[in-house]
């Protein structure tokens, strides 16, 4: 199983240390959010710095942005790692796009598999020299002179995984994608019943295999190196799942477990900003669905039974504001656990 863990993004200084560190401790790859900062350029400065590690977004905000224009950020990252960059994608939420980014919301899905597919027609036309037409319904790239094709390095193909909570978005991540990004709301249960079988559905039309498909993420980590630190983590799960779980696009965890009455409640909380009420309604039993709980000696034995045959990675630390602190042996027996994935597929 891959360890993954964040990166600094607040300032640029300090992702060289902070990258070379993470390396050196033996996780496999870091990731950046888009938050309060952009989710490229962190990994830039990463890609320079380091010589193993993988480095990803989880995730970049798709629409905002047209794919020419992460496409050429994404080809620069990739050259720039060697070949170690993985572009991760969503399409967040309707009120965001909206009234955060004040870009128009029109049917996510087919939008976000026209995305991918045009991203893909893009590098293809970089790399070997084929007329760029893509023509879909919501993009279309039928223009590139010479004079804007960055040169081949004889790297692989950018892989491309996408952020999914939903039915649809599973189906779609596995349709067109080479690697999901699961919200930490997620349980074992919700993996097994909903994602694994959605993802093997849009991976089974496309003719593809769970083997070169990395399914990443499903859930928090709750450890420390004593019983005082994981409690302090447990609680700061609590709160996350107290937020997360007013917002609509997540209740179909909580309805699979029959909580959906609580989302509702949740949501109205939220509304009423009564933050701490919305903490204090999730149950010691909700934190433990939902998180590997357990101190450095205990917790890669833990989330061998919360995300074993269901992930292939974790991530450590869920944002750059809480740091990962896993020793080394925690790492390696992490690493340990088996997996079914056994790397990215994209040949061009």
């Amino acid at each position: 199983m891959r360890v993954l863990t964040s990166l600094p993004q607040e300032d640029l200084r300090r992702v060289p240390a902070a990258a070379q560190a993470a390396e050196a401790q033996g996780y496999d790859g870091v990731l950046t959010q888009e938050n309060r900062n952009d989710p490229f350029l962190a990994l830039g400065v990463a890609a320079v710095a380091t010589q193993r590690i993988t480095l990803g977004t989880a995730v970049a905000i798709a629409f905002p942005r047209s794919p020419m224009v992460v496409a050429n950020a994404s080809w620069d990252l990739q050259v720039a790692s060697r070949g170690r960059y993985v572009l991760g994608l969503g399409p967040q939420i309707r009120p965001h796009n909206e009234k955060r980014f004040s870009v128009p919301w029109v049917a996510p899905m087919a939008r976000l598999r026209e995305y991918v597919h045009s991203l893909r027609a893009i590098w293809t036309a970089w790399e070997t020299g084929e007329k760029l037409r893509f023509e879909g319904q919501h993009y279309r790239f039928t223009l590139m002179t010479p004079n804007f094709v960055p040169p081949s390095h004889g790297l692989p193909m950018v892989p491309i995984t996408l952020a999914a909570v939903g039915p649809r978005s599973l189906r779609l991540a596995g349709e067109v994608a080479d690697g999901v990004q699961l919200h930490p709301f997620c349980t074992r249960r919700y993996q097994q019943e909903v994602v694994l079988p959605r993802l093997q559905e849009g991976l089974a039309s496309s003719g593809r295999r769970l083997e070169h498909f990395e399914i990443t993420g499903g859930g928090f980590i709750a450890t420390g190196p004593d019983a005082a630190a994981v409690a302090k983590m447990f609680e700061w799960v609590r709160a996350r799942l107290g937020f997360y779980g007013s917002t609509p696009a997540y209740w179909p965890v909580l309805e699979l477990h029959g909580w959906g009455e609580l989302g509702r409640e949740l949501n109205a909380l939220s509304k009423q900003g009564k933050w701490t009420e919305m903490t204090n309604a999730i149950s010691d039993e909700m934190v433990h669905l939902f998180a590997a709980v357990g101190t450095h000696e205990e917790i890669a034995g833990v989330i061998e039974q919360r995300f074993g045959g269901v992930s292939d990675a974790v991530s450590a630390s869920i944002n750059s504001a809480i740091t990962s602190d896993l020793p080394p042996a925690a790492l390696a027996a992490i690493r340990r656990i088996p997996v079914q994935f056994s790397g990215f597929k994209t040949p061009w």
